[in-house]
């Protein structure tokens, strides 16, 4: 078959590799109509998330139709899907609470050791990510073998597009789980930093959930109309002072709560930030923090912090005393994918949330390092790239 392969920091290419196959009697193979890129591929391609090797197939947003099941399997031949990136067992200690992007059984035992020196313990299994987090193949190519097939796919039925159902795969529930991690109350004040797919649809789902308000923090003016589109105030980073600006927009005290979709890779020209990005250039530190650093500094006395930006590793310079000083409430963590995947999708189904309006282009597989060159470098006009194999 088909499929994306990594060759190095900003070297994707389109290769024929071996077809997968059934390994356990849990598991289905999966034709893929529809695949996508995804910022944290972007983290992949930009050489900053350890534990990739060069031929991992990437991508972790993807649906398809059932071609082959094994014994165990829910699914049926041709039955149309939706695959979570999160690999789950759903039999687990954690799985069992619903908390499916923690489970313990979906990271081979081989790969777990990898872990435990930057988190203190082994991490669940992710799809077309690093070999930290299992090395399974992923999801840009004509078929792949999804493990768990009886707890993670999402049937889909008659009636909504490949399109329209595609991003139940990561991005909608992401940016979901960011807003109920907000703890939204009535009247609440919301402010979400980055306007990359993540952060949209936590705009829109922050909406959705009651925020009185919300404010979108960018810089690209696409980006940032599809916020106000939305029904989001914007702030221009580069044009005006983010923390003068939340406080005037809040009464001088603050969001109640904020939202981190930026993650490792944050832009901008403050020192802390200009100083993180030559650590993690030059290899000796992973993450460039000043988002997160600023999201805690505008946040008011015991306001909340959701952060669904990924990080890597380790953090300079984070705002300790400010965190306790201030009494504030922290959630994050990789999506449990599965707990929204029903809700968004009837949600979907009765026109409650439209996820096409962020699909700028639409290339075949084979133009995929062309998707992923753009998508990296014209992030204003590329703001979500589907694949089709």
């Amino acid at each position: 078959m088909r499929a994306l392969t990594y060759h190095g920091k900003h070297d994707v290419r389109v290769d024929s590799v071996p077809d997968p196959e059934i390994v356990n009697p849990r598991d289905a193979i999966i034709e893929i109509t529809a695949t996508a890129i995804c910022g944290s591929d972007l983290h992949l391609y930009d050489g900053v998330i350890p534990g990739v090797m060069n031929g991992d197939i990437l991508g972790h947003e993807f649906m398809g139709r059932v071609v082959e099941t094994g014994r165990d399997s829910t699914l049926k031949k041709d039955q149309r899907v939706v695959v979570p990136f999160t690999i789950s067992c759903g039999k687990c200690f954690h799985c069992m609470k619903q908390q499916y992007s923690a489970c313990d059984n979906s990271n081979p035992a081989e790969k777990q050791d990898l872990t435990e020196p930057l988190y203190g313990e082994a991490l669940s299994g992710l799809f077309g990510y690093s070999h930290l987090t299992g090395g399974y193949p992923g999801g840009q190519a004509e078929y792949v073998r999804v493990p768990f097939s009886d707890v993670g796919p999402i049937v889909i039925p008659d009636g909504p597009s490949d399109e329209e159902v595609l991003f139940l795969s990561d991005i909608l529930p992401t940016g979901w789980m960011a807003a109920e991690n907000c703890d939204i109350e009535e009247g609440d004040t919301v402010a979400v930093w980055g306007c990359g797919p993540v952060g949209l649809f936590a705009v829109q789902s922050a909406l959705l959930m009651g925020a009185h308000q919300v404010i979108a923090i960018d810089h690209y003016p696409n980006r940032l109309d599809l916020a106000r589109k939305l029904g989001a105030k914007v702030i221009d980073y580069r044009r005006t002072h983010v923390l003068e600006a939340l406080r005037e927009m809040t009464g001088g005290i603050g969001p109640d709560a904020v939202i981190d979709a930026v993650g490792m890779e944050s832009h901008g020209m403050a020192p802390d930030n200009v100083v993180d990005t030559v650590k993690q250039k030059v290899g000796i530190g992973a993450d460039r923090g000043h988002v997160l650093r600023e999201a805690i500094m505008a946040v008011r006395k015991g306001g909340r912090i959701s952060m669904p930006g990924v990080y890597g590793g380790f953090l300079d310079k984070f705002p300790t005393g400010a965190f306790m000083e201030k009494g504030l409430q922290w959630r994050t963590g990789q999506t449990h994918v599965q707990k929204y995947s029903h809700d968004l999708l009837r949600r979907i189904q009765e026109g409650d949330i439209d996820t096409t309006f962020l699909i700028s282009h639409r290339l075949p597989l084979e133009e995929a390092p062309r998707g992923y060159e753009n998508f990296h470098s014209r992030q204003d006009e590329w703001t979500k790239v589907v694949l089709t194999p």
